[in-house]
């Protein structure tokens, strides 16, 4: 029902994808974070991720079965990077199955909006003039 793991190496998200398909499953919904080539204006080079990776594992898995109360989900499944990514790299990938589209909407965006604010996973941005500590805001 729930699969939740920090990686250091890309995620592959048709196994994601794969993963929570179900016969039973009428909607999948998929959020799928890509390290974009700017941010206010800055070109960004990379973004570096740092996680406790015990307690960011914990966490997502406590929103993920906090989901299982809010919504009549069938599967999901939160992955996040670790480490150096450059752009167009995939540092998050969370996939909601569900028998209804709007279940599967609502719980993908409750999973990523909540993990931005209470997961210990750090964002550094590197921009071609210096670096900067990501605040959780979307």
């Amino acid at each position: 029902m729930l699969e939740i793991k920090i990686f250091s190496e890309p995620l592959n998200i048709q196994s994601c994808i794969d993963w929570v398909m179900t016969d039973e499953s009428g909607g999948i919904d998929v959020f799928i974070g890509t390290v974009r080539n700017a941010t206010k204006g800055k070109k960004v080079v990379r973004l570096e991720f740092e996680a406790y990776e015990t307690m960011a594992v914990n966490e997502m898995r406590r929103i993920a079965e906090d989901i299982v109360t809010k919504w009549p989900v069938h599967k999901i499944l939160i992955h996040h990077r670790t480490g150096l990514l450059k752009v167009g790299e995939v540092p998050v990938v969370i996939a909601v199955s569900a028998a209804h589209r709007n279940a599967a909407f609502d719980a993908c965006r409750y999973a990523i909006d909540t993990i931005k604010q209470t997961v210990p996973i750090w964002k550094k941005e590197v921009f071609e003039d210096g670096e900067e500590w990501v605040t959780p805001n979307p």
